[in-house]
């Protein structure tokens, strides 16, 4: 079976075309930005994106996700180290784990 990849010149193309789609409203958003991004990650990694449920975690899970420790994730959260922001509920910190996710992809 011949692999064929998918170049990052095809997913500009295809981001280009659908976007006005997206737009008007002829393809929601949540799933233009899905297929941009599954595109994406086959053009750089040559297989999609896990499917990952979105929710919210807490520090600790957030550092073990990204495979750090409790203390340390704080440390570098406190110094902006990381490009995903914190959500706030109620007095609660918490972060997308789809956030986290893209974060380790890139």
């Amino acid at each position: 079976m011949n692999e064929v990849m998918i170049s990052k010149e095809t997913v500009r193309m295809f981001r280009r075309i659908m976007k006005p789609l997206a737009e008007e409203g002829v393809i929601p958003l949540p799933e233009y930005n899905e297929v941009i991004s599954q595109l994406t990650s086959l053009a750089e990694h040559g297989k999609p994106k896990p499917v990952i449920i979105p929710r919210l975690v807490d520090m600790k899970e957030a550092a073990s996700i990204l495979g750090i420790g409790l203390s340390n994730f704080k440390k570098l959260e406190s110094e902006n180290a990381f490009p995903f922001k914190r959500k706030m509920v109620g007095s609660s910190v918490r972060y997308r784990n789809t956030d986290l996710y893209d974060y380790i992809i890139a």
